[in-house]
């Protein structure tokens, strides 16, 4: 049968809608994205743990969604999870902008270097329309940035015990740590003991239990992967031999004199290795079961252990033996340890000494001084110089002991060494003092000995700022407090026929100035009056720069518009330091800004008060509906019906809000009413809001429809007589309208 065209119209419009019904009222579906095979590796799978590296970071994960359509703006966005699963700060792994029309298609993306964790998860992000998919499953994902075996040592000090194998004697342990690791403190490791798993998760582990001790970083599901499992130490237990050194644990040794320490186990082809102060002074040797001390050397005092390692027993060392002086004295040289010795001057040598009965002899470049035999000695030549002193009272045979050395020289010139004193900073700092640090004295092959302490009180001394003399400035020490003053400072000073020159410190002090730029406002907008800075410097004569953000916007305007938010500065040359002002930060202009406590719509009650407060503007004027001026306060008190308009002011920019209050209906329109003339309910009255109106429209109908009563400001007067009502009892309908538009609608029940 041929269908009209009206019922071909039909059918498609039934159609539509059911097309409508299908995609149109729903939304689009996003499925959590799952792991997808690499399209560039032959015979690959799915993964199912990220394991990247420098070498190898490429991974694909596939993503379907359902119609209807997305924005033609859309873009699908792949985003990571925490190491705990949780989308609170997601990164971004890829996004992509042409799959608005592909239901089902594969990201691909790297991961990123700072990731490790077991419970990542994925999903996809729509931005137009905004949906977000289901997160994926957990995954174990980890950027493996260290993939070479680890090398573990006692406390990590590099050196792999022989055959890899650590002996503990007497309940003793060991700390076990890797060496070539670089930030090893931020990794977690795996550390096992032959075999099994510990539960230590750090870089360094403490262990006394007998077994194959190994470790390797800990990467998840990626660990096997990462190569980097360690060499493998054995520690192994024993009993103590209770190795110790023969006589007794204190011995006092006279200078010059020897004394033998010997080991009280000996003739068992053992190692035998000797510490003074926990450093080796002997071995390891095999037999070497006794050690020499010999009194005589310099510093031979100390405490002294034996260790021994062999076949057989387990390696120990024993409780030490202290050795002392007996009889020995300590010597204090009085004067500098280096001289400089000028034309015509003496200089006196001293010692002091703890001898109970010393006598002295002094050298000179290795040679005794004939007569030189107190405890202090005038020098007028250049040398070396030292004292022997030799306590002639006390139990051991004397034995003379030397003195530190001091040099005493002549020199061929002097050099200063100034530098500033405290904290400065160039352009920063307001005043910098600067003073002489260093005198040295410079011999005729370059050497330098510093002589502060013994002629900074010999100089007279003069700065100089830019090579010319600085009046008044005659000290060694000099303080400038003016941006005046910058320049290039050194010093000068004299002692005899020598003059000495310092090295040059270039001061540059920033201006005490306080510069300020004001603005007319600091809010930004469309139409409104310019917003000027300004500044009360005068810029004439003066190298500025007006900067926005950090970046020079001009430099030739003493005043400048802004015409962009952001951060305004002005920057004065002066002294060849910067002087910056304050900030001005000039932001966009916004409504929101315009802050109301109640909503614009007010309701109040007729004859009480209804106070609107307004914040966040510079300044605020209220008019009522004839454009009068009101009030200039931040609030009003509302008590009378109408439209009323609030300008806002902030800086050049202004927010208008109307207002509009209505008086809140004491009772309800009434439904019945008694025309029985008494005076009581005899009239239909409505509220305020719909009586008296004149843009209000009231019309009654009768029963059967028709139109009884129809008034624009209902006075509240119907019915105007009560001989229409033929019946004890008759229905009658309203309508309220304003504009066309209907208000309210019901019935009126009229009694007799």
């Amino acid at each position: 049968m041929k269908r009209s065209n009206s019922t071909y119209s039909i059918l498609v419009l039934a159609l539509a809608l059911v097309l409508l019904g299908t995609f149109g009222a729903q939304a689009q579906v996003l499925y959590k994205p799952e792991p997808a095979d690499n399209p560039n590796l032959a015979g690959n799978s799915a993964w199912t743990a990220v394991c990247a590296s420098a070498g190898f970071n490429e991974y694909f994960v596939n993503f379907r969604w359902d119609p209807p359509m997305v924005e033609s703006d859309n873009e699908f966005v792949l985003e990571l999870s925490d190491a705990d699963g949780y989308f609170a700060e997601p990164t971004e792994l890829a996004r992509v902008s042409d799959k608005n029309t592909v239901f089902d298609f594969e990201f691909q993306f790297a991961l990123p270097t700072d990731m490790r964790g077991d419970n990542f998860k994925m999903r996809v992000r729509s931005t137009s329309p905004a949906k977000t998919s289901p997160a994926s499953d957990a995954f174990s994902m980890y950027f493996i940035d260290y993939n070479s075996p680890l090398l573990i040592s006692e406390n990590g000090s590099g050196t792999i015990p022989s055959g890899g194998l650590i002996q503990l004697c007497g309940g003793g342990s060991v700390t076990l740590k890797p060496h070539n690791i670089p930030n090893a403190e931020s990794y977690i490791y795996n550390w096992y003991r032959s075999g099994t798993l510990l539960a230590t998760k750090s870089e360094s582990i403490t262990v006394s239990d007998p077994g194959m001790y190994y470790v390797e970083l800990d990467y998840g599901d990626c660990s096997g992967s990462a190569n980097t499992l360690s060499n493998t130490i054995e520690i192994s237990t024993g009993t103590s031999s209770g190795l110790a050194i023969n006589g007794a644990t204190s011995v006092e040794v006279c200078p010059g004199d020897t004394y033998n320490l010997e080991a009280n186990i000996t003739g068992m082809g053992l190692t035998y290795t000797w510490y003074k102060d926990g450093t080796v002074v002997s071995g390891p040797t095999v037999d070497g079961s006794t050690y020499t001390v010999d009194g005589g050397a310099t510093g031979f005092e100390g405490s002294y252990a034996v260790e021994i390692d062999g076949a057989g027993v387990c390696k120990e060392l024993s409780e030490a033996v202290t050795i002392s002086s007996t009889g020995s004295f300590d010597i204090t040289v009085n004067n500098e340890e280096n001289i400089v010795l000028l034309p015509s001057q003496t200089k006196t040598l001293s010692v002091g000494t703890s001898a109970d009965s010393p006598s002295y002899q002094w050298y000179k470049n290795g040679s005794p001084i004939t007569d030189a035999t107190g405890s202090s000695l005038v020098i007028t030549e250049v040398g070396e110089y030292y004292v022997e002193v030799t306590d002639n009272g006390g139990a051991c045979t004397p034995a003379p002991v030397a003195s530190e050395t001091t040099t005493v020289v002549a020199p061929d010139s002097f050099e200063f060494v100034v530098d500033y004193v405290g904290t400065y900073t160039s352009c920063e700092s307001v005043d910098a003092t600067l003073s002489l640090s260093t005198i040295n004295a410079v011999s005729e092959n370059g050497a330098k000995t510093d002589v502060t302490a013994d002629l900074q009180n010999s100089f007279d001394y003069q700065w100089k700022l830019n090579g010319g003399n600085v009046t008044g400035e005659t000290s060694k020490t000099i303080t400038l407090s003016n941006q005046e003053a910058n320049g290039e400072y050194s010093l000068v000073g004299t002692v005899d026929a020598f003059q000495a020159s310092s090295n040059t410190l270039q001061v540059k002090l920033a201006s005490n100035e306080t510069l300020q730029v004001t603005a007319n406002g600091t809010v930004l907008c469309e139409g409104g009056e310019p917003i000027v800075l300004e500044t009360t410097k005068d810029l004439t004569n003066e190298s500025f720069q007006w900067k926005k953000d950090g970046t020079v916007v001009d430099s030739s305007s003493e005043s400048y518009t802004v015409s962009e938010t952001g951060v305004y500065q002005l920057v004065i040359t002066s002294n060849e330091c910067p002087l910056v002002s304050n900030e001005v930060t000039i932001s966009a202009f916004d409504e929101s800004l315009l802050v109301l406590d109640k909503t614009q719509d007010l309701i109040i009650v007729e004859g009480e008060t209804q106070t609107l407060t307004a914040s966040g503007a510079d300044s605020y004027e209220w008019y009522d509906a004839g454009n009068n001026l009101i009030s200039s306060s931040s609030y009003y008190d509302f008590t009378e019906e109408g439209e009323y308009l609030l300008i806002a002011t902030f800086g050049t920019c202004t927010v208008s809000k109307v207002i509009t209050v209505t008086y809140r209906d004491m009772f309800a329109i009434p439904n019945v009413i008694t025309a029985n003339g008494d005076g009581i309910n005899d009239l239909w009255v409505l509220p305020n809001t719909y009586s008296r109106d004149p843009n209000v429209l009231v019309t009654i109908f009768n029963e059967r429809g028709e139109q009884v009563f129809s008034q624009a400001g209902y006075e509240n007067n119907w019915p105007q007589s009560t001989t229409s009502f033929n019946k004890q009892s008759m229905i009658f309908y309203y309508k309220i309208t304003r504009g066309g538009k209907s208000l309210k609608q019901g019935t009126i029940t009229v009694i007799k």
